[in-house]
């Protein structure tokens, strides 16, 4: 579907697809709306730059951006299958931008072919009250989650033969098949293609080897992964995942603990995580002393 089929935008307004260098206004709107919504900003450009250069991916055809003279105010993509993201700069709230950038997701999903999209949305936020009062439905619920100041999760001892480190090159493709066998598990979507996936993990900008970690088995074989990168002083683990018939042994509390120390080695003086309802985690975290700073829920329309 081209963008230009955005529809029902206040006037004076304007519309056009988004571009590269679009990323630093874009993050900008993100930023401030997540401050007005949650308290704190999460997102990087990096963020957005490691999403839109993903092979599968095509910009020109999947964002639109809107505009207030020349500048950015609100955006909407179409990322893939049954997801969307969209925001809407605080000072052009209550206009019906949001109700349009809706509009132009759920048109272009079905056009696409999906049944179904849904985007994230913190509760009780503009976006979350917009999509219920346009009968978006929760799929899940997502907890943001941190340790609080001076707390730290415990290192945790590996069974013997095994061992954490830094991924290799030579391991890129072991922890793609991990953490996507993984992700599988519960989420309803096709499989993350590896170059997709590097996109957004070893080639996002910033990317430093140690950003990801492994544990293999005694046989040498990768059989859990961790990516963290350090965000606004926070050490952020982006992907935590563990081969199936290797849980119960500790490995991803291993992994976390890792990963945090790695990341306040270089810089971060906070810990953080996502998780939600669909993974069964939630419970881990918090035996491990990390406690939920933030709720957000998936809303999905039919299309």
């Amino acid at each position: 579907m081209d963008v230009a089929t955005l529809e029902g935008l206040p006037t004076g307004l304007t519309h056009r697809p988004l571009v590269p260098g679009d990323a630093a206004a874009l993050t900008a709107i993100i930023a401030t709306e997540e401050l007005a919504d949650t308290g704190e900003v999460s997102i990087e450009e990096a963020d957005i730059v490691a999403d839109w250069q993903r092979p599968g991916f095509d910009l020109a055809t999947s964002a639109v951006g809107v505009l207030d003279g020349g500048r950015l105010v609100a955006y909407a993509e179409h990322s893939g299958a049954d997801r969307a993201d969209a925001s809407v700069h605080p000072s052009h709230h209550g206009r019906g931008i949001g109700t349009a950038l809706a509009d132009w997701v759920r048109r272009t999903a079905r056009a696409r072919g999906a049944s179904v999209v849904g985007m994230p949305v913190p509760v009780g936020s503009p976006g979350d009250r917009l999509l219920d009062a346009l009968g978006w439905r929760v799929r899940w619920t997502s907890w943001v989650l941190s340790l609080p100041e001076g707390r730290e999760v415990r290192p945790q001892p590996l069974p013997a033969g095994y061992a954490l480190r830094e991924a290799a090159a030579a391991d890129h493709r072991a922890v793609w098949t991990v953490v996507e066998d993984a992700f599988l598990e519960w989420s309803v979507r096709e499989r993350q293609t590896f170059e997709d996936f590097a996109a957004q993990v070893m080639l996002r900008p910033g990317f430093e080897p140690w950003n990801l970690r492994v544990v293999t088995d005694p046989a040498g074989d990768v059989v859990g992964a961790s990516f963290v990168v350090v965000a606004h002083g926070e050490g952020y683990v982006d992907r935590l995942a563990v081969r199936r018939d290797q849980r119960g042994r500790g490995l991803a509390t291993a992994l976390l603990a890792d990963s945090f120390a790695r990341a306040r080695e270089h810089g971060a003086t906070r810990s953080g995580l996502s998780t939600d309802s669909r993974t069964g985690a939630l419970g881990l975290y918090e035996r491990v002393g990390m406690e939920a700073t933030q709720t957000w829920v998936n809303r999905a329309t039919e299309v």
